[in-house]
């Protein structure tokens, strides 16, 4: 995603504040560290009690077995993130092995996660650590309250327990599970479905009640896969995306998307944003891409209809509730790849599809993926800097004995995260160890997925759509002019997830928290 700067160096006030929350203010000043630096920064009160027990959270998330959270490979999976070239990394990644054990069953947990806005990379760090936990304790709640309540029908008592957490649901404003949707799920994994709904409102709450993170204009998209034996449940917010692997009827590679990239301009999307008196168009400059807009204001400019966070545009059509698929897996089936739109914007499916498959290790094969990429910005858009790429590929069948991650270097295995903040040379990404292979991206039907057709499709319906109308050019709503507190970095234009920020007057500035505007 775009990263988000201050042109006022962090020296003028903006209504995004807090009056009486001089903690969060040195936290903003820092925006360029990492997280353990802004934590540092923090002094006096409930901040920094507060923080103290993040940072706690942390550590102990660490020292979880099976589950890695930065570049490195297991023996089913490997994980690669790299900074572009626009200023902190903010995608995030995660892969946790046992995430939910059985007795008879053994799940694991894959994500990526692709922060934007000016806490972009605090947020989606957040989301990372947080969600898996969310989705796990409403799985495991949903489960229990289940075999209860069998227990309790069998002792002729009435079932009114069971329609409780439809209800829940319901009154928070989640949608409720279609007719349709449900024959796409299994009965036995609707619990799943239910629970990582649940979870994901919950996630977006916790982001909202947050001490030391800004989400006002700040947020992070999600696409997270559960395999649970041979079956993948797959949630989706924004626009990263899930595509698999797998062989057709010729034994060829074939890539079948799974999830849609959640774009404004999608007609669904669109009404409801229109619905709730948001506004969507596009640019002049950038005319492939829809925005999501205040109803009086040239900003932010989301570039996605559903994200975590972006309070701001909450009330009016941005929501937080992700799409859920699923997917059996069958003997064709080989990997799939988790990404980040830094990746999605230059390569197709195919391509991606094709770089794993070539890579010389599975440990290696995410970061293939992502050199390609960086390749491919530089061929592509050579007066764009690139953006951040994050990159989760889960191989569907344990590997042979010889291919086994014991082989793996040691240092292959896991990397600090700090190194994933590093920008890339031209040497580096010049050495992939894949080569950049150039086809046309495909779909294959599914009886569980719909295909998706490729970008440049929805981008001509945008075109003639034109959703809506800006007279304004990209220039001029990238003004830096000294009134102005925040904008996208420049040279930039389709890749940006977020444009501006919203400004307040003065009343809104004197506001004990932003919090209250929600």
């Amino acid at each position: 995603m775009g990263i988000c700067y201050s042109s006022a160096n962090g020296k003028k006030k903006t209504g995004l504040e807090s009056g009486n929350d001089k903690a969060d203010s040195k936290l903003k000043k820092g925006s360029s560290g990492d997280f353990a630096t802004f934590i540092s920064k923090l002094s006096g009160g409930g901040a920094a009690a507060a923080a103290a027990a993040i940072l706690e959270e942390e550590r102990s998330l660490q020292q979880i077995p099976g589950r890695l959270f930065s570049n490195g490979a297991s023996r089913v999976a490997c994980l690669y993130t790299q900074q572009g070239k626009k200023g902190t990394n903010q995608d995030a990644m995660i892969f946790w092995e046992n995430f939910y054990s059985e007795s008879d069953t053994n799940a694991t947990f894959c994500g990526v996660f692709d922060g934007h806005g000016p806490y972009g990379h605090m947020v989606a760090r957040k989301v990372r650590d947080a969600l898996p936990i969310l989705i796990r304790s409403q799985w495991e709640s949903k489960l229990q309250n289940d075999q209860n309540q069998e227990v309790a029908n069998e002792n002729g008592n009435d079932i009114e327990g069971m329609r409780r957490f439809d209800d829940f649901m319901e009154e928070d404003g989640c949608e409720s599970l279609e007719a349709e949707e449900i024959e796409k799920i299994p009965e036995a994994h609707i619990p799943l479905k239910k629970s990582i709904l649940k979870a994901f409102k919950l996630m977006d709450k916790e982001l909202k009640m947050h001490p030391t993170i800004d989400c006002f204009c700040s947020g992070s998209t999600a696409v997270a896969i559960i395999k649970q034996g041979q079956d993948l449940i797959i949630g989706n917010v924004g626009d990263s995306r899930a595509v698999l692997a797998t062989r057709d009827n010729d034994n060829a590679l074939a890539a079948v998307q799974l999830t849609v990239d959640l774009k404004p301009n999608l007609p669904k999307e669109a009404a409801r944003i229109h619905k709730c008196k948001g506004r969507v168009f596009a640019l002049q400059d950038e005319p492939e891409v829809a925005r999501v807009w205040l109803p009086n204001s040239d900003s932010p400019g989301l570039a996605m209809a559903r994200a975590f966070g972006d309070f701001c545009l909450k009330d009016f059509g941005l929501i937080s509730i992700p799409d859920v698929y699923h997917h059996h897996v069958t003997e064709r089936d080989e990997f799939v790849i988790l990404a980040t739109d830094g990746v999605w914007d230059v390569l197709s499916n195919k391509e991606a599809v094709d770089i794993v498959a070539s890579a010389p290790s599975r440990a290696t094969a995410s970061r293939a993926l992502i050199d390609c990429a960086t390749r491919a910005w530089r061929l592509k858009y050579p007066t764009s800097k690139n953006d951040d790429c994050a990159v989760v590929c889960l191989f569907l069948e344990a590997p042979m004995l010889q291919n086994d991650a014991s082989d793996i270097p040691e240092e292959e295995k896991k990397v600090p995260e700090e190194e994933t903040n590093k920008v890339p040379s031209e040497t580096d990404a010049e050495g992939s160890r894949a080569a950049f292979v150039v086809q046309h991206g495909t779909t294959k039907e599914s009886s569980e997925i719909e295909p998706v057709v490729e970008e440049k499709t929805n981008n001509n319906k945008t075109n003639s759509s034109n959703i809506g109308q800006s007279k304004r050019s990209l220039a001029e709503c990238l003004s830096t002019a000294e009134d102005e507190d925040w904008s996208a970095l420049e040279g930039i234009t389709r890749v940006n997830s977020l444009l501006s920020l919203p400004r307040f007057s003065s009343l809104d500035k004197r506001s004990s928290s932003w919090r209250k505007w929600i």
